[in-house]
């Protein structure tokens, strides 16, 4: 049942999406060791807390430095780990852990970022036009749209922002910024905005902010090096549950888990029986519920799966 108590983390920073059933897709064990990679304002990781015992552990990512300071104090258990996650099996090794039994991904941008004007995540506000999830990064989203030619930004928009009119918004940012430099959110709704269907504007414009945003911090990358890492460090039995927002990265999700690959190659064994690492625990997407959808708007494109490593036959 969703209480106002998971809902509300770290005083608004980020409202955790399908808490109770992400969490129960880990079936926590009390010894356990978890992985949240997406700790944000810290509720996924405060549910696992609370069902871990005295010798779990749990170590939480997240490259921000805003949300470090969400992070959980007083308790031996918990461990920040301020890194991309595609370094999963590196910090790992690092804390001596040959092994997790879970990991949990909410891969949705946090409602903090959305919602901080100088972060330049949405185009609801004139901001500068950042979009990086690791401010110590060096490529900006003004940096690309500055810099990249006009080939290469109509690939961005068509592959990470899935837009039909993607030529045509790269031709209108490579004319505009011949005469001014797109600097802020408004800059680049200013270059586009002749080429932006006035019905569907709001979300083409979406697409557009999502598709860049996915570039400057490498976020299909590093989600694939994720997967695959997770893959490695997962004990027999341990579970992996992903939350995704957008057809691209619920598509490696599926992928991996059939698959074991991220293009969905699939491999037989001399018997045709489908060779993968893992088993999924819902052969049913799991949605938020309306109740959900209601209290939480930015939930309503989420799906979760949950899968289970296979343990390996003799």
């Amino acid at each position: 049942m969703l209480t106002d108590e998971h809902i509300i983390t770290a005083e608004g920073y980020h409202v955790p999406v399908l808490l109770q059933e992400s969490v129960d897709g880990l079936d926590i064990k009390e010894d356990g060791i978890y992985v949240d990679v997406t700790f944000g304002g810290g509720g996924h990781s405060r549910e696992i807390l609370k069902r871990l015992g005295a010798k779990g552990r749990l170590y939480s990512f997240d490259q921000d430095a805003d949300a470090q300071r969400n992070a959980i104090e007083g308790d031996g258990r918990f461990h920040f780990v301020r890194s991309n996650f595609r370094y999963l099996k590196n910090w790992m090794r690092y804390y001596g852990e040959d092994h997790i039994d879970g990991l949990l991904a909410d891969l949705g941008v946090s409602s903090h970022h959305f919602d901080d004007q100088e972060r330049g995540f949405s185009f609801r506000f004139e901001s500068p036009l950042d979009m990086r999830m690791n401010q110590e990064a060096a490529v900006s989203a003004a940096d690309i749209v500055n810099r990249a030619d006009e080939g290469r930004l109509a690939d961005v928009f068509y592959l990470y922002g899935e837009m039909k009119n993607a030529r045509k918004v790269a031709s209108a940012i490579v004319k505009y910024r011949a005469e001014h430099p797109i600097l802020t959110t408004g800059d680049l709704m200013s270059a586009v905005s002749n080429v932006m269907g006035k019905e569907r504007e709001k979300k083409e414009m979406a697409k557009l902010f999502q598709a860049l945003r996915i570039e400057v911090n490498h976020e299909m990358d590093a989600l694939r090096d994720l997967l695959y890492a997770a893959t490695e460090c997962l004990a027999p039995g341990g579970r992996l549950s992903v939350i995704t927002y957008h057809s691209l990265e619920d598509r490696i999700v599926k992928n991996v888990i059939k698959s074991g690959n991220a293009e969905g190659k699939i491999s037989q064994d001399f018997f045709g029986r489908v060779e993968t690492p893992f088993k999924p625990v819902n052969n049913k997407i799991i949605v938020p519920s309306p109740k959900e959808q209601s209290l939480n708007p930015r939930s309503r494109s989420a799906k979760l799966r949950v899968a289970e490593k296979m343990k390996q036959e003799k």
